[in-house]
């Protein structure tokens, strides 16, 4: 079975505290934030306020997804305002090894991003430091996206080389994942999957969080 941390971009923003009563009946391991700049992608969402402002309704931990150019003058702010995990995109800094040091020195989880056509060489040599390791399965920037199967291949390889190496970190998916595709995803590796319209967009967000868990 997998985690799910649910896309609260997805969400219906008008009766958010709904959406958290459902996440929290649903037992929701996370709630995924995509923070984006309009400059790493073209996207602007929103910011630390928000967050901070929300921490206030769950319990459930906060998983951000800093989709900005030189993350590294984000993370206080947002460590400040209440994640518990943060994750930055590989390709965003040429500092990944620091920024990865700089997260865990504020006491939260630290995790890597890599884009669907990124290899996972490009992060070989902090995979025994990160707690996490987000592989996108859409281009970043935009909901509702069709998931990219060659991930799917990545996410094995990933796999094979924390079992080998004997590395603790959780795999983590991002992108296109619904009820109906979450058994070739959850078998392909992954431990966490994030979902935005596959959980706020289906007609029963609660029989999809748990069909996409695997219970």
């Amino acid at each position: 079975m997998a985690k799910i941390s649910p896309s609260i971009l997805a969400a219906d923003f008008y009766n958010l505290c709904e959406s958290f009563d459902m996440m929290e009946e649903a037992k929701a391991d996370y709630v995924h934030f995509d923070v984006m700049d309009g400059s790493f992608v073209p996207t602007i969402t929103f910011g630390a306020p928000v967050l901070q402002k929300l921490k206030k309704r769950t319990k459930i931990p906060f998983d951000v997804h800093l989709m900005v150019v030189n993350p590294e003058k984000h993370f206080d702010v947002f460590v400040d305002a209440g994640a518990d995990i943060m994750t930055f995109h590989a390709e965003a800094t040429p500092h990944v090894h620091r920024c990865i040091q700089l997260i865990k020195k504020k006491g939260i989880k630290a995790g890597v991003v890599l884009n669907p056509h990124t290899p996972i060489s490009q992060i070989q040599h902090v995979l025994c430091d990160v707690d996490i390791v987000l592989l996108m399965s859409v281009n970043p920037g935009f909901g509702g996206q069709t998931l990219i199967p060659e991930v799917l291949e990545k996410g094995k390889e990933l796999r094979r080389i924390a079992d080998e190496k004997k590395l603790d970190f959780e795999i983590e998916i991002d992108g296109g994942v619904y009820p109906e595709n979450s058994e070739t995803v959850r078998a392909s590796g992954f431990d966490v999957i994030v979902a935005g319209s596959g959980v706020f967009g289906a007609k029963d967000p609660i029989d999809a969080m748990r069909k996409i868990k695997g219970e």
